[in-house]
């Protein structure tokens, strides 16, 4: 005969007490068991804003991609690409344009001739 008897930490055949189980059947969640650390979570962190400021530099163009940065703060990782290289595209535009010279004033059309004089008089 044993003179066993369940305590607080087994259940009543004899194995150990599942927290969980237990927090389960009281109503409560499983990260709740007093004197638990929460079960972590495996999933991915939600996107979060980046907190990088950006300073405008007077150029609309510039400033106008710049400001296209800030959509990745609302994208998952693997959005970021598409962001960065269309705001990187955009800038080497904006450069190309400012290095582009304007056209040189050419002679223009040609000016009409002077009219004859007749000097016969």
């Amino acid at each position: 005969m044993s003179d066993w008897m369940p305590g607080p930490d087994t259940d009543q055949h004899g194995g150990a007490a599942d927290p969980h189980e237990e927090a389960t059947e009281q109503g409560t969640e499983p990260d709740e068991v007093a004197g638990q650390s929460p079960v972590p979570s495996f999933d991915p962190a939600p996107p979060a804003p980046l907190g990088v400021g950006r300073t405008p530099t007077g150029h609309a163009g510039v400033d106008a991609r710049l400001e296209r940065l800030a959509d990745a703060d609302h994208l998952v990782a693997d959005g970021h690409t598409e962001v960065y290289e269309d705001v990187h595209r955009g800038l080497r535009e904006e450069l190309t344009a400012l290095d582009a010279r304007p056209a040189a004033p050419g002679p223009g059309p040609a000016p009409a001739p002077a009219p004859a004089h007749d000097n016969r008089s």
